[in-house]
């Protein structure tokens, strides 16, 4: 279903990022993980790659495996870095052939250890640019892009951000969806300046629970990094092993969906990492109804 529907249905949506495996065994890992993350019934899940387009293929796969194999809806996710015009349309293409009918348009992280972005030849700059080349050529695509409660790490001035952020929705954007937050009073200012800048679009909350040490470090370290509360981090550093800081994480998480649930947040998007475990005592402690599991037969026929 084309998420532009399913956000007029009224009511706080949840949802999961996956990312596609590079091993059978991270693949055996992850169906199973969607398996036991299926009874949630999420309104969409996401399907992301990696810096500078690298596992696109991988993610193409795994996109349409799973709008094949499951009643799940799909949103792939689609960077403008390193791809021509030609190559995103030739995505789009095998998309809609496969019935698919969301994308996440994002300009995309380049190469690690390349800092700097330049567009393929014949690409495009912004990720605006490509939200219109998507509205234009594929019109029945609905398309999400990113947002960031905190600021977007390469635009300091916070009214050019807005700007940036209007100029995506104005080219034909139906819902943004943020990077992941630990204070919802960001995601809230986050919010209150989507509005003041005649933005309309549903804003889905973007979290990830802390479950280690080294979790929290590489969040710290990533280039579109988070602010990490003081009282979190107190609470984790206090913490005796990683099964202690997952209890901390999962804990802080909850607390940040009960107050977004709360507000009556358009939707809440689930950084998975490929796990189930976390989202799971997320969703149960709300005390929401569960509905059946499903099982996706591994390729071998397992």
């Amino acid at each position: 279903m084309n998420l532009s529907e399913i956000f007029k249905q009224q009511k706080v949506h949840f949802s999961f990022e996956f990312f596609p495996p590079k091993t059978e065994e991270a693949s055996h890992a992850l169906l199973e993980t969607i398996s036991k993350l299926s009874p949630i019934q999420p309104s969409f899940v996401s399907v992301t790659y990696g810096a500078g387009g690298s596992t696109n293929q991988l993610t193409q796969n795994l996109v349409i495996r799973l709008k094949q194999e499951t009643p799940l809806n799909v949103v792939a996710h689609l960077t403008a870095i390193g791809a021509s015009r030609d190559e995103i349309k030739a995505q789009l293409d095998r998309y809609s052939a496969a019935g698919i009918e969301n994308v996440l348009a994002l300009r995309g992280d380049p190469p690690k250890g390349n800092p700097s972005f330049a567009p393929a030849a014949d690409g495009f700059a912004h990720a605006a640019d490509m939200v219109a080349f998507i509205k234009k050529n594929f019109p029945h695509f609905s398309v999400s892009v990113a947002g960031f409660p905190e600021g977007h790490p390469e635009t300091p001035n916070r009214l050019l951000e807005m700007d940036y952020l209007k100029a995506k929705v104005d080219a034909g954007a139906d819902c943004i969806c943020t990077q992941l937050f630990f204070d919802n009073r960001d995601f809230y200012d986050f919010c209150e300046r989507c509005e003041i800048a005649g933005i309309k679009v549903p804003i889905i909350a973007g979290i990830m629970p802390v479950t280690s040490i080294s979790g929290l470090r590489r969040m710290s370290e990533l280039a579109l990094g988070a602010r990490i509360p003081a009282k979190l981090l107190r609470a984790v550093l206090r913490a005796r092993g990683d099964d202690a800081v997952e209890k901390i994480g999962i804990h802080w998480s909850t607390q940040q969906v009960f107050d977004l649930y709360d507000h009556n947040v358009s939707g809440i998007h689930f950084y998975t990492l490929n796990h189930s475990k976390a989202t799971l005592k997320i969703y149960e402690t709300l005390g929401m109804s569960l509905g059946e599991a499903w099982h996706i037969p591994n390729h071998n026929g397992g």
